[in-house]
C-alpha cells in the first residue's frame, strides 16, 4: 500500500510541475544575470577610507560583506533556478541608517532586468537605494 502511495504521490507532483516548469522560457533559466550595486553616498571621510558596508546573500549563496568606497560597484552573477524562486537581499549600512533589500528577485526581475544588458542596477544614494533598467532613468525603491 505504501508503494501505491508513493506512485499515486509522484503522479501527482509531476502533473502539477510538469507545467509550471514548461511555462518558463528555456532560455531564461540560462540568462547569466549581473546584479550591480554602486555606491553613490557622499562621502567626507579622509581619502581611502570606506563609507559603505554591504552584505549580499541568497538562501544558499553568501556574497559576503564588502566596505565600499565612493563610485565603486559590488558585482555578482546570477542565474534563476528552475522554480523561478532565485532571491538575494542585502543589508546596508551607512552612517547609523540601515535597509534591507532584494537585489534580485526572479520573479519581478527576470524581464525588467533583460532590458539593459540582463542587469540589475542598485545605486545607494544619501536618501535611499534606487533601481535603474536602463541606467538613466532612477527611481527611489527603497528610502533610508
Amino acid at each position: 500500500m505504501a508503494d501505491v502511495k508513493k506512485i499515486v504521490f509522484t503522479m501527482l507532483a509531476f502533473s502539477i510541475l510538469y507545467p509550471m516548469v514548461i511555462a518558463v522560457s528555456e532560455d531564461l533559466l540560462f540568462i547569466n544575470y549581473h546584479i550591480h550595486i554602486g555606491n553613490h553616498v557622499p562621502n567626507d571621510l579622509p581619502p581611502g577610507t570606506p563609507s559603505l558596508r554591504v552584505h549580499c546573500k541568497s538562501g544558499d549563496r553568501d556574497i559576503g560583506e564588502k566596505w565600499m568606497f565612493p563610485q565603486e560597484d559590488y558585482t555578482w552573477d546570477t542565474k534563476i533556478n528552475l522554480f523561478r524562486t532565485t532571491l538575494f537581499s542585502c543589508d546596508v549600512f551607512w552612517e547609523g541608517k540601515q535597509q534591507n533589500f532584494e537585489a534580485f528577485n526572479a520573479l519581478r526581475d527576470e524581464h525588467r532586468c533583460r532590458k539593459f544588458h540582463n542587469s540589475c542596477l542598485w545605486s545607494v544614494r544619501e536618501d535611499g537605494i534606487y533601481s535603474s533598467n536602463d541606467n538613466a532613468d532612477w527611481l527611489n525603491i527603497y528610502p533610508w
